[in-house]
């Protein structure tokens, strides 16, 4: 089998990092996007086949059949996937990443070829207890966000008694027990201390993320993005493994930057969102006051005709577009409304859909031009000049009473005003609440217009009287 030197490995895993690097900074812009993907592909083909043939020394069969299993499962899940999956496709990878931290932590534990001994010997230990307890809450709080994202479970939060004093309770266990691992591990022993602390983990990661309602599941998903992260850190300083410790490291901070610009878009504070306790899972009950208004609805016809005779359009994407898995036939009316000189643009909240960029997938996969598609904060000012703002199933988003109702559970929060326009339009199945549970006052006013039923039914209705 061919070997790799040393200075070969860790040049490859220099040259891996940064074309990590390269690839996080494509990713952050729509048009660099696909070429950022292919710096982490390049860089992950590197760091594998510099561990395969520099580290890796022996049980290259088993090496192999692990490689192979893995390919497989990734391949078939890519091709079987579809793009409106994928929240909970990325929650469900991010519990895979701590579980091999736990795996790890456990073997590395285990390891009868350990050489450590002293200062050193308690340094690792530590290394090891803080990675299987990272890896355990990224675990189980994956598993419990797939539940949610894919409807297994709802999207209500759990709010027990004294929840934040149970929180309490399992993290100073959690301090205990490592005490105890730490002292135990230097006289030989140490294993039960460090089961009963991934059992705590386990438990923590469960109850943290049934605690926290659907509408802050996109900070739930980049915070688990995060959390991944530092497992796979720490799973690094376990197996001295420099590049892990590095991109684990970016992983771990970006996604925590990503945390961060998803509670300042939602008004949130971080602590807030993993103390639970808002958001109900889309109720069908209304919160809040009476409203003033009566609902005015439209046909389909009548929405084409009103697209037809505007010069300014704006398309805003929720997730009831990624349920109705009508990008594609959003992508048509725009073309049809292109060719009849109408200028369309889409408006993307930053919490829009179940993860952070979900709608931007979404549309790319419908081929929508990117040039069009604009941030919030680039298009917020322009709706006075918009004809006609389309709002495919979104509710909070769009909501004014985060404006203008102090005591509203999403007051602050930073929405897109297309009611400043000429008409809005809003598709929607019924007049349920949105994931934070409130009203929406949008759905009252006297220039917005109500177009019930399936999104994709009702837009291919729309696309015929266009055409």
């Amino acid at each position: 089998m061919l070997s790799l030197n040393a200075g070969t490995i860790t040049a490859a895993y220099i040259a891996a990092t940064i074309l990590f690097i390269l690839a996080l900074g494509g990713l952050s812009n729509q048009e660099t996007a696909r070429r950022g993907n292919w710096y982490g592909i390049t860089g992950m083909a590197i760091a594998l086949l510099a561990t395969i043939f520099g580290v890796v020394t022996k049980n290259y069969g088993l090496l192999l059949g692990a490689l192979l299993i893995g390919a497989t499962i990734g391949l078939l899940l890519a091709r079987r996937v579809q793009m409106t999956q994928m929240p909970e496709l990325v929650a469900i990878l991010h519990s895979l990443v701590g579980a091999a931290a736990v795996f790890v932590g456990f073997a590395s534990f285990m390891d009868p070829n350990s050489s450590y001994t002293g200062v050193e010997k308690t340094i690792h230990n530590i290394e090891i207890y803080i990675g299987i307890l990272i890896g355990a809450v990224t675990f189980s709080g994956s598993v419990i966000a797939f539940g949610k994202l894919s409807g297994r479970i709802g999207g209500s939060p759990m709010l027990l008694p004294a929840r934040h004093w149970l929180n309490l309770l399992l993290l100073l266990g959690a301090i205990w027990f490592g005490r105890e691992f730490v002292i135990q591990a230097a006289a030989g022993g140490g294993m039960q201390p460090l089961i009963i602390m991934t059992v705590l983990a386990l438990l923590f990661g469960i109850h943290m993320v049934m605690a926290i309602g659907g509408a802050d599941m996109p900070v739930v998903v980049s915070m688990l993005n995060s959390y991944s992260g530092w497992a796979a850190s720490a799973t690094g300083f376990m197996l001295s493994n420099d590049l892990l410790i590095v991109t684990g490291a970016l992983v771990g901070s970006s996604g925590a930057i990503l945390s961060y610009i998803m509670c300042r878009a939602m008004n949130r504070k971080f602590l807030n969102v993993i103390a639970g306790g808002f958001g109900t899972g889309g109720g069908t009950s209304a919160s809040g006051g009476e409203q003033d208004g009566e609902i005015v609805s439209v046909n389909p016809d009548e929405t084409a005709s009103m697209l037809a005779g505007a010069k300014e359009v704006m398309i805003i994407p929720g997730y009831g577009m990624a349920v109705a898995q009508a990008q594609h036939t959003v992508y048509e009316i725009t073309k049809a409304l292109r060719a009849k000189k109408v200028n369309v643009r889409f408006g993307i909240h930053p919490v829009a859909g179940r993860m952070p960029g979900h709608m931007n997938v979404l549309l790319a996969e419908a081929k929508v031009p990117y040039d069009i598609v604009y941030e919030m904060d680039e298009i917020n000012d322009d709706f006075p000049d918009v004809d006609v703002s389309v709002v495919i199933g979104a509710n909070d988003i769009v909501n004014p009473s985060a404006q203008d109702e102090p005591d509203s559970p999403i007051a602050g929060m930073p929405v897109l005003e297309c009611w400043k326009g000429k008409t809005t339009i809003v598709l929607k199945r019924s007049m349920a609440t949105g994931y934070a549970g409130v009203q929406n006052p949008l759905f009252f006013k006297e220039n917005t217009r109500m177009l019930f039923g399936d999104a994709k039914e009702t837009l291919d209705q729309v696309l015929k009287d266009l055409t």
